[in-house]
């Protein structure tokens, strides 16, 4: 099924311009790191990921850097944490990649993010989360997205979604928990003292999935995420289960530069974070933010929802005796994460969910604005 799953987005991907459900993936944790991704690839294309995975590499890593990192990535197996040590290198193994390869990949997709994190709330207390992530190798991501339920005892302890060879998430759910995303913080160039930096920190999405696995509540995930030190800026944007539990995390290294909570009884119903400190204002070459914030503002609390936070049906084409109903409701203005250009040509996916609601964890695959 998911071999199948897999084949025929790959040929969806080269005849249409239209907008997919990623393949889904179910990853066993009771099973070792090492195997525990056997399931993917057995069914994934191991010579386009191979070359997927060249081509990133190449794109993103300086030859210097490359020869330079190369052989201390492959000791650097021995330095990294369980499980994501084992992980990677039977994701390596497994698809024909050298270790060095399989861990400056999984580095490189630490560094070179760009995305727009939602956390709303409506007029009745429900909390929705949404986010773009973007990409500057975007077509290649967009054939290596996946969504990976990870299971425990057969039960799906967090889902997430992430590319085919990477073990991180950026994105993620605790069922009846708490949602987690998070975007870049502009840092410099990501090679500098990354070797000194894992040793004394925690990789951004390898943290996103920890919280995910062990915090029991939005309290507790809000805590490790704010205070476990880590190997890069970051922005963290966490969603729980009940009202106001909605939070925007300005990371340093060290620990939390600001804490930016929901304050609905003000008002402030709502907050949107792309990849620069909410307090300054974004570059006009740049600017996902305020296209976001009035889609929002059109929208309206008493309308926010996984759909409008989405793509409203105002997306859609609409039959000729409905223009008017849809003009006379302001319909293009419902967009939100489908606004150019919060959307753009380098957005790779689209998630929205809702913790308390686990079931409508939806990702879709986009493609040219």
């Amino acid at each position: 099924m998911f071999r199948l799953a897999l084949l025929t987005v790959f040929t969806f991907i080269s005849q249409s311009n239209a907008d997919f459900f990623p393949p889904q993936v179910n990853i066993s944790l009771d099973v070792k790191p090492e195997q525990r991704w056997d399931p993917l690839i057995e069914s994934f294309d191991k010579e386009f990921l191979r070359k997927s995975a060249a081509d990133i590499i190449n794109s993103a890593v300086p030859k210097w850097v490359y020869y330079v990192i190369q052989p201390i990535a492959a000791s650097l197996e021995w330095f990294l944490p369980e499980p994501y040590a084992g992980e990677i290198y039977g994701l390596s193994k497994g698809f024909g990649l050298s270790v060095a390869d399989g861990v400056i990949l999984n580095l490189v997709y630490e560094f070179t993010s760009f995305c727009t994190s939602i956390i709303a709330q409506d007029s009745k207390g429900n909390i929705y989360h949404g986010r773009n992530l973007d990409y500057n190798f975007e077509n290649i991501l967009r054939n290596l997205t996946i969504d990976v339920h990870f299971t425990r005892s057969r039960k799906v302890a967090y889902t997430g979604t992430t590319f085919v060879g990477y073990v991180g998430l950026w994105t993620g759910q605790k069922p009846f928990k708490f949602t987690i995303s998070a975007d870049e913080r502009d840092h410099g160039y990501w090679w500098e003292n990354i070797i000194a930096a894992l040793k004394n920190g925690s990789p951004v999405s390898w943290l996103i999935r920890k919280t995910l696995d062990e915090a029991e509540d939005f309290e507790s995930a809000m805590l490790t995420l704010s205070k476990t030190p880590l190997i890069a800026n970051v922005y963290y944007i966490v969603g729980g289960t009940k009202a106001k539990e909605g939070v925007v995390i300005t990371r340093n290294r060290e620990g939390p530069a600001d804490i930016w909570p929901l304050d609905p009884l003000n008002g402030e119903w709502y907050r949107v974070e792309t990849n620069y400190d909410h307090w300054t204002t974004p570059p006009p070459y740049d600017d996902r933010r305020t296209p976001a914030i009035k889609a929002l503002n059109a929208t309206g609390q008493e309308n926010i929802n996984l759909d409008t936070l989405f793509k409203s049906p105002c997306n859609a084409v609409w039959p000729k005796h409905m223009w008017l109903w849809a003009l006379l409701h302001h319909c293009w203005k419902k967009k939100v994460l489908s606004v150019h250009p919060t959307q753009n040509n380098s957005t790779v996916y689209t998630t929205v969910m809702s913790a308390a609601a686990p079931e409508k964890y939806r990702t879709e695959v986009r493609t040219i604005t």
